[in-house]
């Protein structure tokens, strides 16, 4: 289970904005402490418990950046060509064992360490070779060139990577450079999804007539699991308040985060709203925003437990409407739960492009819109819809690389104007 903050939600009915309702969720949030060690080839996505220190320094020697002939630099003629004798080469690996004296040089690959005395590299391109001369001409090098300086990268006992940061492939690569075989990680943060709906039918049931299959569950199933969480799929839920509560208890007993979609609309919240209140202080959450103006968030507790006793579970219930249950994640639930999982806390990353066509937008709420980012012919960023912007079409979301997001107080963009968007691979 995660930790409970001191809460800032309150009971009862609230009218947020987009950025009142995030800086609350990240308010109530505690990151889980819990964590293992794992094998570096499995700790990709996962996030750091502890930094990284690097036990060497990096490089442990001074080496060649390039291929070229390695001299001293104090061997540079400053008015005119230097001209060295080349007497032997030097490959990564094979140390040199002798002097290379004054006026000499030596045939030197990447990454092979620098001999005692030499601290310059000229490139081969850059010099002329007849036999075992090497001629530089003035002013293409400067002394000291060339060479990486031992523990440039990393100095032993710095860290190399820092507690909270979601590992990717080039920090393995890196962890692997420096000797160390496991890391310690957080354990991954365990989420319980489930959907609501009578009308819902699961995949390989026939649909009857109003019926449609469950479509939620699988977009939020990949959204969590490209985040690196734990999912305990709980399947669909009757509207039945005995149903909801008998998973939402069982969801409670396995899970750090409950991931519901359907059941918060003003039409159903009733006997929703009956069910929370037995088992924490859920807050309703009318959000201005579109699509996905319902919401619920808050600590759940486990049955016969009373509130604050234990570590909370936390939900969040998000919009039915397949568009609007994803765009709520993501304006949601995405940085929400990175930051349970013990993530370093990391701003959506933004780009602003031109919109090819007008859009309508009264100010007072936020919208999120599907588009395609794509190159213009200036060579800058331009956005174009999707087609149909209605929350129940799953396919235009599909198509898109990115949410258009206008913003709260924002109104109507003329074609070419500039908006902000959330690229779909920054999100996911």
């Amino acid at each position: 289970m995660t930790e409970l903050a001191e809460s800032p939600l309150a009971a009862g009915d609230r009218n947020l904005s987009v950025d009142e309702a995030r800086a609350a969720i990240a308010a109530a949030l505690r990151p889980i402490t819990d964590s293992e060690t794992v094998a570096l080839a499995q700790a990709l996505g996962r996030v750091l418990a502890a930094d990284v220190n690097s036990p060497i320094d990096v490089p442990a020697h001074d080496n060649s950046a390039m291929d070229g002939y390695a001299f001293r630099g104090s061997d540079l003629q400053p008015a005119g060509p230097t001209t060295l004798h080349a007497v032997g080469t030097l490959f990564a690996g094979a140390p040199w064992a002798s002097i290379v004296g004054p006026g000499q040089c030596l045939r030197i690959m990447t990454g092979a360490v620098m001999p005692a005395g030499l601290d310059t590299v000229v490139p081969l391109e850059l010099c002329r070779v007849e036999g075992n001369t090497v001629h530089v001409e003035a002013g293409v090098i400067r002394p000291g060139d060339n060479r990486r300086r031992r523990g440039e990268d990393l100095t032993a006992g710095r860290p190399a990577l820092q507690g909270g940061r979601v590992l990717k492939p080039s920090d393995l690569g890196l962890v692997a450079s420096l000797g160390i075989a496991e890391v310690t990680v957080r354990r991954r943060l365990r989420v319980a999804l489930f959907s609501t709906g009578d009308e819902l039918r699961t995949l390989g049931q026939p649909l009857d007539a109003g019926s449609v299959y469950d479509s939620n569950r699988y977009s939020l199933l990949g959204a969590l699991q490209r985040l690196g969480m734990e999912v305990i799929d709980l399947g669909l839920v009757r509207d039945d308040p005995a149903a909801l509560k008998a998973t939402l208890e069982t969801a409670v007993a396995q899970a750090d985060v409950v991931l519901t979609s359907g059941g918060v609309s003003m039409g159903d919240a009733d006997h929703t709203r009956a069910v929370l209140a037995s088992m924490g202080e859920v807050a309703f959450w009318k959000v201005a925003m579109r699509p996905g103006r319902p919401f619920a968030f808050g600590p759940l507790a486990a049955a016969n437990e009373p509130a604050g006793v234990a570590p909370p579970c936390w939900l969040f219930a998000l919009p039915g409407n397949p568009v609007a249950a994803l765009v709520t994640f993501y304006a949601f639930a995405r940085e929400a739960l990175l930051l349970l999982a013990g993530a370093t806390p990391q701003p959506l990353p933004v780009l602003q492009a031109r919109c090819t066509t007008a859009l309508r937008k009264r100010p007072g709420r936020t919208e999120f819109q599907r588009g395609i980012v794509e190159r213009a012919a200036d060579d800058g960023w331009q956005v174009r819809l999707t087609g149909s912007q209605g929350a129940g079409v799953l396919r235009s979301m599909s198509e898109a690389n990115a949410l258009v997001v206008l913003g709260h107080a924002q109104g109507s963009v003329t074609e070419g104007g500039l908006v902000d968007v959330w690229l779909f691979d920054g999100l996911v």
